[in-house]
């Protein structure tokens, strides 16, 4: 019932769309682009949402065509998955240097996996190395082989929250010099990253003098991450 209903919602916002297959998805934004929806998303332009949902379709249909392809009901999965897609475009912090796509292909799958547990509720235990579905190849697919990941979603998740730390040190224990080299060297707040000699040039100074300020705000990063 529940996968029915996703199914329908997401018919009915294809049409609203334009979108008919997933051939027909519209392909991802560039990065610059893509940044700005977000920004503007976060300041509640519904139509910036909107543009971000749409053009990362293609991704949930990738990750179903990948690791679903002999499953029985892949346009519920697909529905799912853009529950998923929905979520993470709510949720993703664009200001904490991870890649949407990376983070949408969590959530993603994540959604997708609830939903085989939904329909497992009424069992009184599953088991990780219980088969839920086919791959393309015809080989059983377990809740283990969902779970497993390239990787973890736990260590995505602390990684996050030491990102988001990390860049509030960035404005309370540095000197703004060295502020300024980290947000250089590294692309924080999504600009490129730059080799310490083209930073040389850009700030007119020496490139030694330029490695001795990001050795020395690394350490101070370190020494604060180590604070409780």
């Amino acid at each position: 019932m529940l996968a029915t209903l996703f199914s329908f919602l997401t018919k009915i916002m294809h049409l609203i769309l334009g979108i008919g297959t997933p051939q027909s998805f519209p392909p991802p934004l560039p990065a610059e682009e893509e940044q700005a929806c977000f920004l503007l998303a976060e300041k509640g332009d519904a139509k910036a949402r909107q543009r971000l949902i749409l053009h990362n379709l293609r991704l949930v249909s990738h990750i179903v065509r990948k690791y679903y392809a002999g499953a029985q009901d892949p346009e519920d999965l697909v529905s799912i998955g853009t529950v998923g897609l929905v979520k993470a475009v709510d949720t993703f912090n664009i200001h904490n240097g991870a890649r949407f796509a990376t983070y949408a292909a969590k959530c993603i799958q994540n959604e997708i996996l609830m939903y085989f547990r939904s329909r497992r509720k009424l069992a009184s235990e599953i088991s990780i190395h219980e088969t839920i579905d086919m791959d393309r190849d015809g080989n059983p697919l377990t809740y283990m082989d969902v779970i497993c990941s390239e990787e973890d979603v736990a260590e995505e998740i602390d990684r996050k929250i030491a990102s988001e730390r990390m860049l509030r040190l960035l404005d309370t224990c540095l000197l703004p010099r060295e502020r300024q080299i980290l947000i250089m060297r590294y692309g924080i707040g999504g600009i490129p990253p730059q080799t310490q000699r083209e930073i040389a040039a850009s700030l007119n100074i020496s490139r030694s003098y330029v490695s001795r300020l990001e050795k020395s705000a690394l350490e101070k990063l370190r020494d604060a991450m180590g604070s409780p």
